[in-house]
């Protein structure tokens, strides 16, 4: 690996756990790691510590080393290890990333899985999994007007397909092939878009009488669904490993998985603080971090119970009621979050889009 490479997945330990995420997002190697002032080696970082972290209630200005991981695996600079041996170690313990040292403990390489793969890279199977995902794509989308008195929110293009066809190639990629639509606003033009297409995907639809709300409308699957399902806003495009989530979903048990993506809040006016009527301080134009819902869900059948049969409900309603009795787990996610809901949002979408072609 290069030192340009290799510098671009360090971190000192005065940095802040925000800071370790802007990093792993900008490098798209999944891991970082931590070293001192000399560039030795105290641990590493990944997007599961950090998640861990915050889920446990560190804020993301804390340093990096509350979620950093000490029990780390390296090999040696001139060590006896063949890279045969280094090849069987990534195997064996699911490594994609290892790090070399030398007699001092700095760091001064990483070992990638296509490196030991003659560029190859790791070959992930992704098995067919059971599990629907639901598309809620029966709403009138009146933030995007007068683009959705034309087509349905859904259809909407991102570059030369549209929203749905993105969505339900992020999720085939993870292994779930079952998709299911609730329509209601302009519901022939979807049902044609996706009759007419050859999609590699099983499709079936659930028809509104009525407009049911952003939750409502599940109560139609109650007859469809008997596994653990993905649940999706149709204007919310998500860049992560959806089986990882599934998982992490059934770990905690929960009734509903809200997926949170963590973002920043600016003011843009200076803050007064107040104590007894007079001014403690001022803060200008603060940052606030925060998990923001993204609009997809994991949730259990059983949930259907919450949800009354021809009746509107929204999402926050649902999880609302189901929180007083089961539990609610989030799954936090920092970048790769798209929402298209708005104008201002959508043409940022399409930016972004762009950049990563």
């Amino acid at each position: 690996m290069d030192k340009a490479k290799l510098g671009s997945l360090l971190i000192s330990t005065d940095k802040t756990i925000k800071q370790a995420m802007q990093k792993l997002n900008e490098t798209a190697e999944k891991i970082l790691f931590v070293v001192n002032e000399e560039s030795k080696l105290l641990g590493t970082v990944t997007d599961g510590d950090i998640r861990r972290g915050i889920i446990e209630g560190l804020k993301v200005n804390e340093h990096v080393e509350k979620v950093m991981h000490e029990d780390f695996t390296a090999v040696v600079l001139n060590h006896s290890d063949s890279a045969e041996n280094i090849r069987e170690l990534m195997i064996e313990n699911k490594f994609e990333q290892i790090p070399v040292l030398d007699e001092r403990g700095v760091i001064v390489d990483v070992i990638l899985w296509t490196d030991i793969l003659d560029g190859k890279g790791p070959i992930k199977q992704r098995h067919p999994l059971p599990n629907p995902v639901v598309i809620m794509a029966g709403g009138k989308g009146t933030r995007l007007d007068p683009f959705t008195r034309i087509l349905p929110k859904p259809l909407i293009p991102i570059g030369n397909k549209p929203v749905i066809e993105i969505i339900m190639e992020r999720f085939y990629q993870y292994g779930f092939h079952k998709f299911i639509y609730t329509l209601n606003y302009k519901k022939g033009y979807l049902k044609l878009f996706l009759q007419e297409n050859s999609f590699p995907y099983q499709i079936d639809f659930a028809e509104e009488d009525q407009f049911l709300g952003t939750a409502g409308g599940l109560a139609l699957l109650r007859d469809k669904i008997h596994e653990t399902f993905y649940v999706t806003n149709c204007d919310s495009i998500l860049q992560i490993d959806f089986e990882k989530a599934l998982t992490w979903h059934q770990e905690h048990r929960a009734a509903i998985t809200i997926i949170g993506c963590q973002n920043e809040v600016k003011i843009p006016f200076g803050v007064l603080e107040l104590s007894n009527g007079k001014l403690e301080k001022i803060l200008e134009k603060p940052v606030h971090d925060v998990i923001i819902n993204t609009g997809v869900y994991i949730m259990e059948p059983r949930v259907f119970s919450y949800i009354p049969s021809g009746h509107p409900m929204d999402m926050d309603e649902l999880i609302n009621r189901v929180a007083k009795k089961e539990t609610i787990s989030v799954y936090p996610i920092y970048g790769g979050w798209f929402d298209i809901g708005q104008w201002e949002e959508y043409g940022k979408v399409l930016e972004k889009m762009q950049s990563l072609k």
